[in-house]
């Protein structure tokens, strides 16, 4: 059997459904298994016909999927159906512990950045082949931000859009730079971040080919996803200009 055939079968009998008492019901939590057999945990927050626009919403570093509580139901108001994932590098926030970090760490795992990657694309084949959406966004936050121009380039041909928020160069795959992937991206292209770190995706940003936009506040604004928490004075610009790149995408 080949290995990505296997790969896949072993995603989708291993995945599972956990009940999440929340008063709200907002989510529920679900499993699947990364590709050296890990166990993934996301929130899924399905409000819509499987047929939506689809957001896969990847965290910071130090977080966990609760970086998305609040922006999640907002996105789902706004007629997208989400899944916020815990990578294995990464910790808590929110209250929400990062459960993928957690069975990595018990396991010997490494949990760097880069060791991120096949969370990303479980999560990535979870949604594409388990739930069928007809359109998939990535979504990603600080050194998950970077990742989505190579998962851009890797799924070029089945991806709707890309959102980066406060992307940079921390790191090199296959000895290339983060921009020679950036050159292959094929979907629509949102980048924000604070002010400051515009120089550091301002590279990777321009060797994008397909349709692009960025965003930069009036104000410093913050790093990574956290800009559209309503603690951050400029939540409502970050927003505004959110609102407008994904409604261009349906």
């Amino acid at each position: 059997m080949p290995i990505r055939l296997y790969f896949l079968l072993m995603l989708f009998y291993s995945s599972q459904f956990i009940a999440q008492n929340n008063e709200n019901s907002q989510w529920e939590t679900v499993t699947f298994k990364s590709d050296d057999g890990l166990t993934i945990t996301a929130d899924l927050y399905l409000k819509h016909d499987n047929k939506a626009p689809f957001i896969i919403l990847y965290h910071q570093a130090g977080y966990s999927r609760g970086e998305y509580r609040s922006i999640a139901p907002k996105l789902n108001a706004m007629g997208f159906n989400c899944m916020a994932v815990d990578q294995r590098s990464g910790d808590q926030v929110n209250g929400v512990v990062n459960q993928t970090h957690k069975e990595a760490v018990s396991k010997g795992l490494e949990t760097q950045y880069l060791d991120a990657l096949p969370d990303i694309e479980a999560a990535y084949l979870y949604v594409n082949f388990g739930i069928k959406p007809e359109k998939i966004i990535l979504w990603g936050s600080s050194y998950s931000a970077a990742l989505m121009f190579y998962m851009g380039s890797v799924h070029h041909t089945n991806l709707d859009g890309i959102l980066s928020f406060a992307p940079g160069a921390y790191f090199r795959i296959n000895n290339k730079d983060l921009k020679t992937y950036a050159a292959r991206i094929t979907c629509p292209v949102f980048v924000t971040s604070a002010r400051s770190e515009h120089k550091n995706w301002k590279a990777m940003y321009d060797n994008v080919q397909s349709e692009k936009t960025y965003f930069l506040p009036q104000s410093e604004g913050k790093h990574g996803s956290k800009a559209l928490w309503s603690d951050n004075p400029s939540h409502q610009e970050y927003w505004i200009a959110v609102t407008e790149f994904l409604n261009s995408l349906i």
